[in-house]
């Protein structure tokens, strides 16, 4: 486990602040069921896309193609991984535990651990 969190660090190296969490949260607007069985308007889907986390990353339920950071779908990171990594950032990544509370923190976790498959 943590050679894969050390995977998840290293892998996000160069992921800058893509998003400034300024955005409507609402991303493409989409809505219905994501590839990874949860729906656009899952509240962690909707972080995901507001705060920019799809300018860097790839998620195919989320439509994000990102290629700064990692491929989530090939990472499958768990929710306690992607729960630490959006804490406190690293490896390029920036920390959103000023942006985001505890509560938003875990939605989007537990939202790309489910559709990557983590």
């Amino acid at each position: 486990m943590a050679a894969a969190s050390l995977a998840l660090a290293v892998a996000a190296a160069g992921c800058g602040g893509g998003g400034s969490g300024s955005g409507s949260g609402s991303g493409s607007g989409a809505t219905g069921t994501t590839a990874g069985g949860g729906t656009a308007a899952d509240p962690g889907h909707a972080l995901f896309t507001s705060v920019g986390c799809s300018s860097c990353h790839t998620l195919a339920a989320a439509g994000a193609r990102g290629q700064v950071g990692p491929n989530l779908d090939t990472l499958k990171p768990t929710e306690a991984q992607v729960a630490k990594q959006v804490t406190n950032g690293g490896g390029g990544m920036p920390a959103f535990k000023d942006q985001l509370n505890a509560k938003q923190i875990q939605q989007v976790a537990s939202y790309v651990a489910k559709a990557a498959g983590g």
